[in-house]
């Protein structure tokens, strides 16, 4: 799963400025004047072949007893639980504040892995002017700036290597023949009733294993034939004989289940309608490339009116996701569960997808004859040729020239003719253009 990073440090000393810089977005709004930031924002990063989750936290008073910094003190207490390892962001101009000892005071008695970054450090080396923040007691010094991006890569690869990656990507390859199927939502729309009735079904096999150091919970389930690893984001605990789970909503666990999942149950209250919540996870879902299948938990507890606004939400705010199949169910009366599962087997069957390049190559010449790209000037895209390149999502690589003129309207028209010739349902399908290179170009 992915390691998770937390940044951390008293207002104004660049945290929002280096979570953009990790996650080359311009995601943390960024200003000149301390308390910007007050909730906690997440982010995907990525060094080499490695991938991360950035947290970016507001301005930190670990005593802080009332009003909107207690608030924002407990919002980064909970993103430094989350967080696998602390970065300690301290400003290298300013220098150390008394702040900053309360910092790491509250770090140090955590026992947490933390990394002290010393942001602004521009046209400074680690000597005299960085020595004062030695006193604090977290080890050595890292001068970054992250307004330039000086340093930032040697801070990631500081920050990743007592993780051990690559052995933990070892320990994560799965069984043959196991789909590992991550239930993701918001607290209370029913992840903990549905898969108590999954573990109580006839013909269901399961049992309790110990969760990894992430605490993700791993429960193999057997039904008809099949084996799958389901990956609960609420938390698994044994109560007698009964399973009980313990809705505690997590941004990361619901992200890291979902990175390591081949297919997510993203599951909606029908009772509460699509929030920014919904919109967001089905979001991630989709930049991750997971196969997705849509249930509408408590169906059973709205009226024809509730239903018709719900369909009607659900078609607008989650269009993005108009391949996945949709499902209204009843997790406490069973209902509309066995076709959940027939969804979420061919949305696994679809993702992993084995298409041959004689077939592709014909369904795109066929579609080129049937409608041809937009000409942009004076050149036509000429689509050549198709082939495979890689599944979970599928990706179908097309080579020809002058395709960086190809349109996205274009490439929806060939996504709906693959889609229908593979019968894809139920996961994202990723098309890339690839030019060909002229040899004589240059002569």
């Amino acid at each position: 799963m992915k390691p998770v990073l937390a940044l951390v440090g008293r207002p104004n000393v660049g945290k929002s400025t280096l979570f953009n810089r990790l996650t080359k977005t311009r995601d943390a709004i960024v200003a000149d004047f301390a308390g910007l930031t007050r909730d906690r924002h997440y982010g995907n990063a990525r060094l080499g072949k490695h991938e991360f989750i950035v947290i970016d936290t507001g301005g930190f008073e670990p005593d802080a007893s009332a009003g909107i910094y207690k608030e924002m003190a407990r919002q980064t207490q909970q993103a430094v639980a989350e967080a696998d390892i602390v970065v300690f962001v301290v400003d290298a101009r300013e220098g150390l504040s008394a702040q900053d000892h309360d910092i790491a005071n509250y770090l140090r008695r955590l026992g947490k892995p933390c990394l002290l970054v010393a942001n602004k450090a521009e046209g400074m080396r680690e000597g005299a002017q960085l020595a004062e923040f030695y006193e604090l007691g977290l080890g050595e010094v890292l001068p970054v700036s992250a307004a330039h991006g000086q340093g930032i890569r040697s801070m990631v690869e500081m920050a990743l290597e007592p993780l051990h990656l690559d052995e933990q990507e070892d320990e994560a390859e799965a069984e043959d023949g196991v789909i590992r199927l991550a239930v993701a939502g918001r607290p209370n729309v029913g992840k903990s009733t549905l898969i108590n009735t999954w573990l109580g079904e006839e013909r269901l096999v399961a049992f309790d294993m110990p969760g990894t150091t992430r605490d993700a919970i791993h429960v193999p389930l057997e039904r008809n034939g099949q084996r799958y690893d389901l990956i609960d984001t609420a938390g698994l605990r044994r109560k007698g004989k009964v399973f009980e789970a313990i809705e505690k909503f997590s941004v990361v666990k619901t992200l890291q289940a979902i990175e390591s999942a081949h297919v997510v149950l993203l599951l909606l209250d029908a009772t509460q309608g699509v929030t920014d919540q919904d919109a967001h996870i089905a979001g991630y879902i989709l930049e991750s490339g997971r196969a997705v299948v849509l249930a509408v938990n408590k169906w059973d507890a709205v009226d024809d009116y509730q239903r018709e606004l719900l369909q009607r939400s659900i078609e607008t705010r989650l269009s993005f996701l108009k391949f996945a199949k949709m499902h209204f169910i009843s997790a406490r009366k069973r209902q509309g569960l066995g076709p959940l599962w027939d969804s979420m087997n061919q949305a696994h069957r679809s993702a992993m997808c084995k298409m041959s390049t004689p077939v592709l190559t014909r369904l795109l010449l066929e579609a080129v004859q049937f409608q041809s790209p937009k000409r942009a000037g004076m050149f036509r895209p000429k689509l050549r040729y198709a082939h495979q390149g890689g599944m979970n999502p599928p990706v179908i690589v097309v080579h020809g020239n002058s395709l960086e003129h190809v349109t996205d309207a274009y490439k929806r028209f060939l996504e709906g003719r693959f889609r229908k010739e593979f019968k894809l349902e139920g996961t994202p399908l990723r098309i890339e253009m690839k030019t060909s290179h002229n040899p004589y170009k240059d002569d």
